[in-house]
C-alpha cells in the first residue's frame, strides 16, 4: 500500500475511557451497594447504562472503533484476575458464593480475610490489584465480563475492539502468593496461562470481535532476555491460533526498546505505540525493523496522561513520517483516557481563554478525530482546526501567568547548602530525643482522619453560600476539637489535627498557590471509587501567604503533646497534579519546593516541633527505565531538602511514603535526609522494613502496622505480630507505629478500633521489650 492510500484508511480509536460517568454515578451506585442502599441488578444497569453512554459518545465524536472490556467496577488487573480464574484461596468461597461480593472482597477484604496488595500502575497514580500466584495456581477461562460487554456494543451498531491486559504484563505484574517462596517468578507460569488466554481469544471471536487488543505496557521497561523471550514465545503462540481474531499488541507509557523488535516479528496484525513520551525512539525503533509492512500500526500521538492541547501541526508531521512504515496507520490517544478527566467544558470557574488550552477526555477524542481526518484528506480539510490550535498554542505561550520573573530570580538563586540542613542526623537526632521526649516505638498516624458527611456538607454549604466563613471555620474547630481529645485518650504520642479542613492532599495547596488552576469536575480515578481532582499546574508557582500555620497552631494549643505539621511535597505536588510540559519537571518541583520551604519555616516559628512533607509519588515518579533514574532522583530528593532544609535541629522532619515498590529507591529514600519516614507495610506483610535495614537504613522509620485501604479492623494481636516483624528488621529506639497512610477514606467506628488496637498492640510490645 502507498503512502497516500495509507493515509486514506487512517482511522480513530482509544484504548480505554473514564469510567466514572458525568457524575460519578459508577461511584455513588459501588458505594450505595456496599451499604446496602442498592441492589445487584441496580448496580449491573447503572453499569451498563454508563459503558453504552460512553460508546455512543465516542462513536458520534468519530471515533471508527471503540474499546470493550476497559470498564471495572473496581480494577482492570483485577478483572484479570477473574478472567483467568486465579482468585487468592482466602476468597474462594466468597467468589463461588456470590461473584459480585467475592470481587469485593478481594479489592477491600473482609474482617476475616485480607484483600489483594494494592501499588501503583506503573508511574500513574491509579492503583491496581496485584494479583497473587504460586507454582500451584490454576488457570480457567471466564470471558463472561469480556464477552458481554462486546455484545453490548455490537448491538449499538458500533465497530468494537475488546481490550485485555496481556498476558506477559499480567504475569510480570503478579508477586508470590501468601506461602509461597519469594523468588518464585509467576512468568513461569506462562505455558499454563496462554490456554486461557486462546479461550478467551476464541470466545470473542465467535461473539463478533474481529480485533482483540492485549496491552502489554511492562514491556516499557527494562527486560531480561529471558522475559523478551517469553514475550516473544506467548505472541508467537497466541499468534499462531487458527480460531482467533486479529490482534492489536499495544504499549504505553515510554519506549519499547529491545522489546520492539520482538513484536514486529510476532505473527500479530498489529501494533499500538506511544509516540508522545517516547516520540523520537519509537520512530527510529520501528523504522530500524524495517515497519510493519502488511500490519497495522496505532499510533498514539495525543497525550493520554496529561490535559493540555495537542500540538496538531507536530502531531501531523509524526503522522506523516510513519506513513510507509506500516500497511494502515491509525490514530489514537498515548494511553487509556482513564487517567484525565471526562469533559473540559464542565468547567465554569476557568476563564475561557485559559480553559481552551485544556483538553479532558471528550477533547482528545475531537483532537484524535481531527487529526485521523487530517492525515487521511490532507491538512486542507481541518484547516479551520489548525488555525485555533495555533491561537491557543500561541495564548499559553505567552501567558502572564506561565512566566513570573520574581519566581524564576529566586529559583535561579538557589544554592547547593540551601538544601542541606545545618547538623547531620546523629546531632540532630539527641537534639529531637530531648526535645521531645517520646516514648519507645512512639505512636503516630500519617495525618488526615476521617471526612465525614457533615464536614463534606460545610464545605458544600459555604461554597453555595449556605454559611459564612466564620461559621465554616467555627465547624472545623469543632473537628480539630474532636480529633485531638480522641487521640489523647487513646494514648497516640504524636498527634495530627486531622485535616478538616482539606478537600485533598495536593488540591487543598494547590488552591492557595499562584500558578495553580482548580477544577470542579475535574475526577481521576485513583482506586476503586476514590476520585481525585487533580489541580493543574499551569504556571509559575509561589506562596501568597500561610496555608496551613493557623489550624495547626490551633490544635497545639489543645493539648502538650506535639502535634504535627503537615505538608505535600513539592514531588507529590507534580504526581498527583497535570503538570506544565513546557519547561524541565525539575524547574518545576524547585518553584514548589521553595514555596513549601516558606510553610515549613512558618510552622517551625509558630512552635510546630515535628513537620511531616508527604511524598508518596517519589516512586510512582521514577521513571520506567533504569538509565533515566539517575537524573530523576536527583533532582526530586533535592527538592524535597529544599523545602526541608531550612528548620533548627531539634525540629523532626517526617515524610511518608505508600502503595509502591520501595525496594529500588531505598537510596533516594536515604537522600532524603528525613529524620522519620512512614510507609506502606500491612499488606505487604513488612517487606518494606527488611528492604530498609538491608540498605542499612540509618535514620528512624514508622512501616505500616494497618492497613487503611480495607474496612476491616486490624486486630491487637495482629498489629503486635506485624511491630514484631518489624523489629526483626528494624531496632526498636528507631521503630515508630503507625498505619499504613491517611485515614481520610475510613468511618470513624473502624478508626476508633483500629488506632485503639495500633497503640495497645505498641504497649504490648513495649513491655515484652522492657521485660527482655
Amino acid at each position: 500500500m502507498t503512502a497516500k492510500s495509507a493515509a486514506a484508511a487512517a482511522r480513530a480509536t482509544v484504548y480505554g475511557y473514564p469510567r466514572q460517568g458525568q457524575s460519578r454515578e459508577l461511584k455513588k451506585a459501588i458505594e450505595g451497594y456496599w451499604k446496602g442502599r442498592v441492589d445487584a441488578d441496580a448496580l449491573r444497569a447503572t453499569a451498563t447504562e454508563l459503558r453504552a453512554v460512553n460508546w455512543r459518545q465516542l462513536a458520534e465524536a468519530g471515533i471508527h472503533e471503540v474499546p470493550t472490556g476497559d470498564f471495572s467496577y473496581y480494577d482492570h488487573v483485577l478483572d484479570t484476575s477473574v478472567m483467568v480464574g486465579a482468585i487468592p484461596e482466602r476468597h474462594r468461597a466468597a467468589v463461588e458464593a456470590d461473584a459480585l461480593d467475592g470481587y469485593f472482597a478481594m479489592a477491600r477484604g473482609t474482617q476475616d480475610a485480607a484483600p489483594l496488595e494494592m501499588t501503583k500502575w506503573f508511574d500513574t497514580n491509579y492503583h491496581y490489584l496485584v494479583p497473587e500466584l504460586g507454582p500451584d495456581t490454576v488457570f480457567t477461562a471466564d470471558s463472561t465480563k469480556q464477552v458481554t460487554e462486546l455484545k453490548e456494543a455490537l448491538a449499538l451498531g458500533l465497530s468494537a475492539r475488546p481490550v485485555l491486559v496481556g498476558p506477559v504484563t499480567y504475569l510480570l505484574l503478579a508477586k508470590p502468593a501468601p506461602g509461597v517462596a519469594a523468588d518464585f517468578d509467576p512468568l513461569t507460569l506462562l505455558d499454563r496461562l496462554l490456554p486461557v488466554y486462546a479461550q478467551v481469544l476464541a470466545d470473542l471471536r465467535t461473539a463478533g470481535a474481529e480485533w482483540v487488543q492485549l496491552d502489554e505496557p511492562a514491556l516499557v521497561q527494562d527486560r531480561t532476555p529471558a522475559e523478551l523471550n517469553a514475550a516473544a514465545r506467548a505472541y508467537r503462540d497466541l499468534g499462531g491460533l487458527t480460531e482467533r481474531p486479529k490482534l492489536l499488541v499495544a504499549s504505553y507509557f515510554d519506549r519499547l526498546g529491545d522489546a520492539l523488535p520482538v513484536l514486529a516479528k510476532a505473527p500479530v496484525e498489529g501494533l499500538a505505540l506511544d509516540f508522545t513520551e517516547a516520540a523520537a525512539a519509537n520512530l527510529d525503533a520501528l523504522a530500524a525493523v524495517g515497519g510493519l509492512p502488511g500490519r497495522r500500526l496505532v499510533a498514539g500521538v495525543v497525550n493520554g496522561r496529561n490535559i493540555w492541547v495537542n500540538d496538531l501541526e507536530k502531531s501531523l508531521a509524526t503522522l506523516g513520517t510513519l506513513l510507509g512504515l506500516a500497511d494502515r496507520v491509525d490514530v489514537a490517544a498515548s494511553c487509556s483516557l482513564l487517567h484525565v478527566p471526562l469533559d473540559a467544558t464542565a468547567e465554569r470557574d476557568i476563564e475561557p481563554q485559559i480553559l481552551r488550552w485544556l483538553a479532558f477526555a471528550r477533547q482528545k477524542t475531537a483532537e484524535i478525530v481531527t487529526l485521523a481526518k487530517g492525515l487521511g484528506g490532507g491538512t486542507d480539510t481541518i484547516a479551520a482546526e489548525l488555525a485555533a490550535n495555533r491561537a491557543d498554542l500561541a495564548s499559553r505561550a505567552g501567558s502572564a501567568l506561565t512566566h513570573d520573573p520574581a519566581v524564576r530570580a529566586r529559583t535561579a538563586a538557589v544554592t547547593a547548602t540551601d538544601a542541606r540542613r545545618s547538623q547531620p542526623y546523629p546531632e540532630r537526632v539527641a537534639a529531637q530525643r530531648a526535645h521531645l521526649r517520646l516514648p519507645l516505638l512512639p505512636t503516630t498516624t500519617i495525618g488526615s482522619f476521617p471526612q465525614t458527611a457533615e464536614l463534606r456538607t460545610a464545605r458544600a454549604d459555604l461554597r453555595a453560600g449556605r454559611i459564612d466563613s466564620a461559621g465554616y471555620e467555627e465547624r472545623i474547630r469543632a473537628e480539630i476539637g474532636e480529633v485531638i481529645s480522641f487521640q489523647e485518650k487513646t494514648g497516640l504520642d504524636v498527634l495530627v489535627h486531622g485535616e478538616a479542613e482539606r478537600n485533598d492532599m495536593v488540591q487543598y495547596f494547590a488552591e492557595q498557590l499562584t500558578g495553580y488552576l482548580a477544577t470542579q469536575h475535574g475526577w481521576v480515578q485513583s482506586y476503586g471509587t476514590r476520585y481525585v481532582r487533580p489541580p493543574i499546574l499551569a504556571g509559575d508557582i509561589s506562596r501568597p501567604e500561610a496555608m496551613t500555620v493557623r489550624w495547626t497552631a490551633y490544635a497545639q494549643s489543645l493539648t502538650t503533646k506535639p502535634v504535627k505539621g503537615m505538608l505535600t511535597g513539592p514531588v507529590t505536588m507534580l504526581a498527583w497534579s497535570f503538570v506544565r510540559d513546557d519547561q524541565p519537571l525539575a524547574d518545576t518541583a524547585r518553584q514548589v519546593a521553595l514555596a513549601l520551604r516558606d510553610e515549613v519555616n512558618d510552622l517551625e516559628t509558630a512552635g510546630t516541633s515535628v513537620i511531616q512533607v508527604d511524598e508518596p509519588a517519589l516512586r510512582e515518579t521514577l521513571p520506567l527505565r533504569a538509565c533515566d533514574h539517575p537524573e530523576y532522583l536527583a533532582w526530586a530528593t533535592e527538592a524535597f531538602r529544599l523545602t526541608t532544609a531550612g528548620v533548627r535541629p531539634d525540629t523532626q522532619i517526617h515524610t511518608h511514603m505508600c502503595y509502591a515498590e520501595f525496594g529500588d529507591i531505598v537510596q533516594a529514600i536515604d537522600d532524603l535526609d528525613a529524620d522519620v519516614i512512614s510507609l506502606e507495610a500491612a499488606r505487604s506483610h513488612m517487606q518494606v522494613a527488611r528492604e530498609l535495614a538491608g540498605h542499612g537504613y540509618p535514620r528512624e522509620a514508622g512501616p505500616g502496622v494497618y492497613d487503611i485501604h480495607s474496612p476491616r479492623v486490624p486486630s491487637t494481636e495482629e498489629a503486635a505480630a506485624l511491630l514484631r516483624t518489624g523489629l526483626k528488621a528494624i531496632p526498636a529506639e528507631r521503630l515508630w507505629v503507625n498505619p499504613d497512610c491517611g485515614l481520610k477514606t475510613r468511618a470513624w467506628p473502624e478508626t476508633r478500633a483500629s488506632l485503639e488496637n495500633l497503640v495497645t498492640a505498641a504497649r504490648t510490645v513495649r513491655a515484652e521489650l522492657s521485660a527482655s
